[in-house]
Parts: C-alpha cells; sequence; structure tokens
C-alpha cells in the first residue's frame, strides 16, 4: 500500500488516541467511517464507493491494532501499528464480518467494558444498523459508547505533513481562480465557468476535486452550496465559486467572487465587508481563542456593515482530510483554538434580501500566530468586464 506519510505518523495517530481513550475509560475504539479509517491505516480506495462490504479497524487502550477487513482488501493493511488483519470471504450478507469482528473485541483485555465508536458529533457509523445490534447483543457485558471526542481530540491537531498537503491544495486552487478572469465572460453559464475551473485545477496538480458549488444573481445570490447551473451570466451578476479540492486526500475550501460588468455598488460594498470580517477574525485566531470569539469578531464587521441574517449558521469551521470538520465557528462552541489545527475564516451577510456575500479563506493556527493557506483575495471584487 503506497502511504502518503511514514509509518511514524501513524504510529503517533494511534499513540495520541489510546491516551484520549484512557481518559475516556475505553478499552478499545472502533473505527468503521472512511475517513477515520483513513486517518489511522492510511488505506486510500475509491473502493469505499462500494457499500457491499463494511471496513473495521479496532484501536486496542493498549498494544497493536486488529484491521477485520474484507479478504479483498487484506494485502492493502500492511503496516508496523497494524497487528494484526483478519479477513471473511465478502460479500456475505448472513454474517458481513460481524462474528468476526465480536471475535476480536470480546479476545481484548477488559478493564471498563466500554469500547468507543463513531457516534458522536459529526460522525458515522459504516456499518448496516441491524449488524450493529447483533454486534451490540454479541458482546455481553462490554458497552458500545461514543467514543468520537478521542477521534476528534487527535485529528483537530494537525501534522506538520498534513498541513503542507492543505497548502499545496490551497496553492493549486488560488491558482486556478488567479486565472478565472482570463477566460470567464457573459453569456457563459455557471457550468461553463467553473468546468473550466475544475480542468485547472486537476492540471495543476489536485488528486480529486469532491466539491464544487456555484451560485449567482444580479448583485449576489440566495445561496452557494448548489452545482453549478446552466444559468447564463449577464451584466451585473455576482458569481461565487467554493472549490474542495484534495491532494493526497487533504481538502482545501475557500471561494471567491468574481463580478461581471457593472455590479452594484451595494455589492461591493457587502464585499468589502466580509473581507473586513476576514481581517478582524485573523487578528484575533491565535491559541487561546475561543472559536465563539471569532464568530463573534467577525460579527461585530458585519452588523454594522448591515448585515441582515445569513442561512449558513457559523463563519468557518475546521478543515482536514474531510471538507468541514469540528468546530463550527458560532455561539456556543467553545472549542479553544490550539497550535496545530486548521480551520477556515467564512464571513457571509444577507446585505439585501435574497441577496448574499460570503468569502473564505483557510488559515493554520500556529503559536506565533494565524499563517494562511489560502492566497489572500483582495479588498476589492475582481470585475470582469464585458
Amino acid at each position: 500500500m503506497g502511504l502518503a506519510f511514514s509509518p511514524a505518523e501513524f504510529e503517533s495517530r494511534v499513540s495520541r488516541v489510546q491516551a484520549e481513550m484512557k481518559n475516556h475509560n475505553l478499552d478499545a475504539l472502533l473505527i468503521t467511517s472512511p475517513a477515520n479509517f483513513r486517518y489511522f491505516t492510511g488505506l486510500d480506495s475509491q473502493f469505499w464507493e462500494s457499500p457491499t462490504r463494511p471496513w473495521f479497524f479496532i484501536i486496542p487502550a493498549d498494544g497493536m491494532c486488529v484491521a477485520v477487513v474484507p479478504e479483498i482488501g487484506a494485502p492493502l493493511l500492511k503496516g508496523s501499528w497494524i497487528g494484526q488483519t483478519l479477513s471473511w470471504p465478502a460479500p456475505r450478507p448472513a454474517d458481513e464480518g460481524v462474528s468476526l469482528l465480536s471475535q476480536a473485541l470480546l479476545a481484548l483485555p477488559r478493564r471498563y467494558g466500554r469500547i468507543g465508536m463513531e457516534m458522536g458529533r459529526e460522525s458515522v457509523v459504516r456499518m448496516p444498523l441491524n449488524d450493529l445490534f447483533a454486534l451490540k447483543d454479541s458482546l455481553k457485558s462490554t458497552t458500545l459508547v461514543d467514543g468520537s471526542p478521542c477521534i476528534w481530540r487527535v485529528r483537530a491537531i494537525k501534522s506538520c505533513a498534513e498541513v503542507d498537503y492543505i497548502r499545496q491544495s490551497c496553492s493549486i486552487v488560488s491558482d486556478a481562480f488567479d486565472k478565472l478572469p482570463s477566460h470567464a465572460r457573459c453569456g457563459q453559464t455557471e457550468r461553463e465557468i467553473s468546468q473550466a475551473l475544475a480542468i485547472d485545477i486537476l492540471a495543476g496538480g489536485a488528486h480529486a476535486l469532491p466539491f464544487v458549488a456555484s451560485a449567482s444573481g444580479a448583485g449576489g445570490y440566495e445561496q452557494f452550496i448548489s452545482r453549478p447551473s446552466d444559468r447564463q451570466i449577464v451584466d451585473g451578476d455576482v458569481l461565487i465559486i467554493d472549490v474542495g479540492a484534495t491532494v493526497n486526500g487533504y481538502f482545501c475550501d475557500f471561494d471567491r467572487n468574481f463580478g461581471f460588468g457593472n455590479v452594484a455598488d451595494a455589492a461591493l460594498r457587502a464585499n468589502e465587508a466580509v473581507w473586513d470580517a476576514t481581517e478582524a477574525a485573523l487578528a484575533v485566531a491565535h491559541p487561546g481563542t475561543k472559536v465563539a470569539e471569532l464568530w463573534r469578531t467577525m460579527m461585530d464587521v458585519l452588523e454594522p456593515a448591515g448585515m441582515l441574517g445569513s442561512n449558513v449558521g457559523r463563519l468557518g469551521h475546521g478543515l482536514g482530510l474531510q471538507l468541514t470538520e469540528p468546530p463550527s465557528h458560532m455561539p456556543g462552541d467553545d472549542t479553544t483554538l490550539e497550535e496545530g489545527m486548521v480551520i477556515t475564516i467564512e464571513p457571509g451577510m444577507e446585505y439585501a434580501p435574497g441577496k448574499m456575500i460570503a468569502h473564505e479563506e483557510n488559515v493554520h493556527i500556529t503559536r506565533s500566530g494565524p499563517v494562511l493557506l489560502t492566497r489572500r483575495a483582495p479588498r476589492e471584487m475582481a470585475i470582469i468586464t464585458l
């Protein structure tokens, strides 16, 4: 299996999560979701697109890990941090690895009688619910509990190698955004402009382009999470394109706004306001700052600028092996920024009914403060002349 990191990187991840497990009184952690499986094992495969076969990875409180996987995947899982690989002849709907997984879990030393799973915040369990019930019944006195706080605690702090992959993806997409005004024109559709951008991103070296969203309208847009449409760009429109490209699985996630022709002055002022809100957040994005404080700092710029509201629900989030990760920059999220985190700063505002302007940058939190991973957008909206 070709790995994006050294074995020492994976051994460090396992060691760190084992330390967290002890704080939560867990005998083991059971991993089933693609992102977490990849994080702890290094397995990168498009085979995740097939839901027929579940994959399991057991991290005990002490000692070596155990992979419980379909036979087709067993040859891929080799590494010093993976102590044993068990497999079954899948697909086998009557018993899709459940009995083998149960045996492996019951064989582990039990101190607390608690096994953590991906049950909590922004987590999923990737196995049939009927199989999960069967596993629960087979474990007898052992209880399945939420282990996601352990996982997110470890994943939140990125290694230098992880940050470098995010930086590369940001650089590739920044280059493609810089080229966009040279080929985008009124009369083209959102889809045509976004497809040209996607070609530049992939040609620039991105490994994958899982996320491209776009929206446009006179002076702004109502939302910006839809796929690019066949709407034609006309004079006075503002087009936003939001991109999540990856290098070795690690995402960038940022957007850029482009005006076409004679854009309303109110839209231009709103664009400056979200840029200013980003600047204000960057000034306080230091270790020790709570993300709720980041939100308040941005709102202190957006509200006086005429913000009517926002349907996004937050002003940024964590970033890494997934497009969005905890935390959420919003009231009530008391997560404290720490050295090694990577976040997005994403202020947006509805400045008139049905008209939004949003802006996003990607940031690495370091001991000395925030370091931009994206190429900072100019304060003035890019205008593509007719």
